[in-house]
């Protein structure tokens, strides 16, 4: 018997109580709940990050509203998000499917891990979290012939790679992921290495010659005062929505998405009538390893702010602006928009805060000429326009369980200003639909130079932190505050490593279709 068998009482399927905007209603919870994860929880909230429902105010909720999503049958990565300590990302290619189907369903399938069980504080929490996901040649040969209606997982993402801007794979992917034999992904988390590797070496004796590994990568949150933050030194994971159906509250500034943005066969999907009908409550995976070039671009920034002429601040503190212009938020977290000239520190932190703006401002501000608080081409405002589109980007959305990958810097990389180990951030998204979510907010907003549009800048450039240009240098306005039309040139300081596409499945898919 599974756990959730006992932990979990589900009644029959309750229909969403659809408003006329297909809306939810959700109480507004004004302070964050806090240390109240189940006992022995793997979770954890970093500073800045909305807090998650407990399981029992989930279901008193949704029981109020009519609303209802099986969380025991959604994997728990999908929903949860950025809050794991340490990760491992292993991907295999399958050489005996007859074998590996017999043992997911016998050995591995107990070990996934749902979202029920991350959220519900009165169940057993497992030592390591595992998650699983294929991609479309690895259902294909499991022998899920199924047309999943999703064209960019289809074709993978080496074949995507040109239209997400990436240099020449050949020459900067990863061997073992542009080798492109990838059939499935284990993914398993938890606070120490050593259940992480226990569970992965378990699984890999059951499997035995059932496949072979292709490529893996260990991230791990960053030490002491670096928690939360990716390797650049920004403070990550601000602007995860909240679902309907799961969520319990929300906060200023945070979307509310239809679960079909996110899950498979959901209302809210944009091609669910498209989808077969055991792919309800599955999601794709982008995974995507990016590396970020630390020393480099800590010393483009400083060799920028060396040239302006502005004698109110330090070298250094010039450079820390022109930082916040390109990812539009301070270090600690703090958004331009909230706080143009100098960081605050409170604000970061502070969930009432730190999305409660939409680049808009009481006139006579004019949000298409001025660039006064925040740049056109900022990465946050790139990869979710707000008020530049009417704060109607909602299908564009998707939920972030990304995790930094690398050492830390070292001492000789500090003083000669160039990379010697990889280090970056192992990207990983969930969406319905990837050419609504990711290969859109990569393709569409963040390479595309003309976004966000209607400016009196016409061309804004970049996304000056994701965005990439195919190997040629990336092009961005709006950086230098003391001379917007000045644009700045320069290569990206982040590079792509490769990846693929994969579909989590839903627990009864997995048993009754993917082990069939």
């Amino acid at each position: 018997m599974r756990w959730w068998t006992t932990c979990v009482a589900l009644t029959s399927l309750i229909p969403y109580a659809l408003l006329p905007s297909y809306g939810f209603n959700l109480p507004q919870q004004l302070e964050a709940r806090q240390n109240d994860y189940p006992s022995g929880s793997l979770l954890h909230d970093y500073p800045g990050q909305h807090t998650l429902p407990t399981l029992e105010l989930i279901q008193k909720l949704n029981a109020t509203n009519g609303t209802f999503l099986p969380l025991e049958e959604i994997q728990g990565d999908i929903m949860i998000g950025m809050r794991k300590p340490k990760e491992i990302f292993f991907f295999y290619s399958l050489q005996n499917p007859r074998k590996f189907k017999s043992v997911l369903a016998k050995l591995i399938y107990p070990h996934i891990t749902t979202t029920a069980q991350m959220v519900c504080t009165t169940c057993a929490q497992p030592s390591a979290m595992l998650n699983v996901a294929w991609t479309s040649q690895g259902l294909r040969k499991l022998g899920v012939l199924d047309n999943l209606g999703d064209p960019y997982f289809a074709m993978g993402q080496l074949s995507d790679a040109a239209a997400l801007g990436d240099t020449d794979p050949s020459t900067t992917w990863a061997p073992g992921l542009y080798a492109n034999k990838t059939d499935g992904a284990f993914l398993i988390a938890a606070k120490d290495w050593e259940p992480i590797d226990t569970l992965l070496n378990q699984m890999k004796a059951w499997l035995g010659d059932a496949i072979v590994e292709t490529h893996s990568n260990r991230g791990a949150v960053r030490p002491g005062d670096a928690a939360g933050k990716e390797h650049f030194g920004w403070l990550d994971g601000f602007i995860q929505p909240a679902v309907a159906g799961f969520a319990t509250s929300t906060y200023p500034g945070q979307q509310l998405l239809l679960p079909g943005t996110l899950l498979t066969k959901e209302i809210g999907d944009p091609r669910r009538a498209a989808r077969p009908a055991w792919t309800k409550w599955g999601s794709f995976m982008a995974y995507r390893q990016l590396q970020e070039l630390v020393p480099e671009f800590d010393d483009y920034l400083m060799q920028e702010a060396a040239l302006i002429q502005d004698s109110s601040r330090s070298v250094r503190e010039r450079a820390d602006l022109l930082g916040a212009r390109m990812f539009g938020r301070w270090k600690s977290g703090t958004p331009l928009d909230l706080a143009p000239e100098k960081d605050d520190p409170s604000i970061g932190p502070n969930l009432m805060l730190n999305n409660n703006f939409d680049f808009n401002h009481p006139a006579p501000f004019n949000i298409n000429t001025n660039q006064s608080y925040c740049p056109f081409s900022a990465h946050i405002r790139k990869i979710r326009p707000r008020a530049d589109q009417g704060n109607q980007n909602l299908k564009n959305q998707m939920i972030r369980a990304s995790i930094p990958y690398g050492e830390e810097l070292s001492d000789d990389e500090i003083n000669n200003k160039k990379t010697g180990t990889e280090r970056g951030v192992a990207f990983v998204t969930y969406q319905s639909d990837l050419g609504s979510g990711f290969h859109f907010q990569q393709a569409e907003w963040a390479n595309n130079v003309n976004i966000p549009t209607g400016k009196s800048d016409p061309t804004p450039g970049f996304d000056p932190i994701v965005g990439q240009n195919s190997g040629k240098p990336l092009v961005v306005s709006g950086i230098d505050y003391t001379d917007l039309n000045h644009d700045l040139t320069f290569m990206s300081f982040v590079v792509s490593k490769g990846g693929d596409y994969f579909f989590s499945p839903s627990m009864s898919a997995i048993l009754h279709k993917i082990a069939a």
